[in-house]
């Protein structure tokens, strides 16, 4: 069990935030895994959270496949339509986000692997070599069959033009958003590098995930099992709470810029 758990609320919470700014502090090699819960303060809702998109509605997780993306235009029509309405546009980076950013120049973050396709680590100022995309990302397209990519706002502009299901401009393949769809393979090169970070690093910080989504919340114990220490920071209990060191059970906003040492503790 973790050595430091915090408390929602008073001297526990304190105590673990103390006690993680204090393993940051004498870090040299911080690896960061985040997931949904980050963004949320953004206004983008989580997956698999107690309110998450996929825990009120099963069949919306399920009906996420490529093979129904590539089977049907009338799918992929859906589709970029709600992409044009999506809380993932036109969201601003929050505090946690922010925070990463200022770990990174104090020239402690080696890696940041994120489950996020929102895009708002390197809208906050993230180095992009540094970061890890692991689910792709919204900011894209990428065409099925050749593998061109152009900006999201370039397809969007002929959706809202009147193309339902715009086709690749160079080759008139079947375009997607640069996500990994259900169905999908990762892509090996980011797991791989994935896996070598968190082989290599002294500290792994985990942000707003439940650690529950595999391979990548694998990291958390190849870390552990090499010696780093674990930080888990989430609104609510993960499944890798055992392996942490430290467990600051707050509000991602609230408690980050503290954890990290951009702002004052009081």
């Amino acid at each position: 069990m973790p050595r430091y758990r915090a408390a929602m609320t008073g001297d526990g919470l304190h105590d673990a935030v103390l006690r993680a700014r204090a393993l940051l502090e004498d870090a040299r090699r911080v690896v960061v895994l985040t997931g949904a819960g980050i963004s949320t303060d953004s206004g983008i809702p989580d997956f698999r959270g107690p309110n998450g998109v996929w825990t009120k509605n099963p069949g919306a997780e399920k009906s996420a496949t490529i093979q129904n993306y590539l089977a049907s235009s009338e799918v992929r029509a859906e589709r970029w339509q709600a992409l044009l309405d999506s809380p993932l546009r036109n969201r601003t980076p929050n505090a946690g986000h922010r925070a990463i950013v200022h770990l990174e120049r104090r020239a402690k973050l080696h890696t940041l692997i994120t489950q996020n396709v929102d895009g708002l680590h390197v809208a906050a100022g993230s180095d992009p070599s540094l970061v890890v995309e692991i689910h792709g990302t919204v900011a894209e397209v990428c065409c099925l069959e050749c593998g061109e990519r152009a900006p999201m706002e370039r397809a969007l502009d002929r959706v809202r033009a009147g193309e339902a299901d715009p086709p690749c401009r160079s080759c008139g393949g079947i375009l997607k958003s640069a996500t990994i769809s259900f169905g999908q393979s990762l892509v090996e090169a980011d797991l791989i590098r994935s896996d070598e970070a968190a082989r290599s690093c002294d500290l792994l910080l985990a942000v707003g995930s439940t650690l529950g989504v595999y391979p990548i919340a694998n990291v958390v114990p190849i870390a552990k099992r090499s010696g780093a220490r674990i930080v888990i920071v989430n609104g609510e209990p993960t499944e890798m709470d055992a392996l942490a060191d430290v467990v600051v059970r707050a509000g991602i906003s609230d408690v980050l810029p503290s954890i990290v040492g951009e702002v004052d503790l009081r």
